[in-house]
């Protein structure tokens, strides 16, 4: 019985209130297999953990959360479970949430220095990505696996 509330309590920590430092509203627009959004949500993150809050007309419709887990209104799943679900089984397992705080893909492979940001295009047979993160903005599209994150300040 000790065990069980152990795991218990370890497997629904994942999705437990957290607290973050930072809070940003942005506006996003992302089209993968199971989600397609365009709205304002917020994005909260802490050093271990990145929460995305999405709005339609001012009503909250999806909350994902991500730190070992990532955690949906459909429940908590593998980082590699939720690109098989919701994005593409070949992208690396932190492949959200680097997105989602601007940080370099595929551990910087292809990436060029620009001005404003980063570059970065990734082409093999399961992908062909064009992913920019410059001060205000990030983009992100899979030509082949038709996903596209673009995500800007509300500035």
């Amino acid at each position: 019985m000790k065990y069980l509330l152990i795991a218990f309590v370890l497997l629904f920590s994942a999705c437990s209130t957290k607290n973050y430092e930072i809070t940003q509203t942005k506006i996003f627009i992302i089209k993968s297999p199971k989600i397609k959004f365009a709205d304002v949500g917020y994005l909260r993150n802490s050093e271990k953990s990145v929460e995305l809050e999405l709005f339609a007309a001012g009503k909250a419709i999806e909350k994902i959360t991500i730190n070992h887990l990532i955690c949906t209104s459909e429940g908590c799943m593998t980082k590699s479970s939720f690109n098989k679900d919701y994005l593409h089984e070949s992208y690396p397992s932190g492949v959200l949430q680097n997105i989602l705080l601007g940080n370099a893909i595929y551990d910087g492979k292809n990436r060029v220095q620009t001005p404003s940001g980063f570059e970065q295009k990734l082409e093999d047979d399961n992908v062909d990505i064009t992913y920019r993160v410059s001060s205000d903005a990030i983009y992100f599209k899979d030509r082949k696996n038709k996903i596209i994150f673009k995500i800007k300040d509300t500035k």
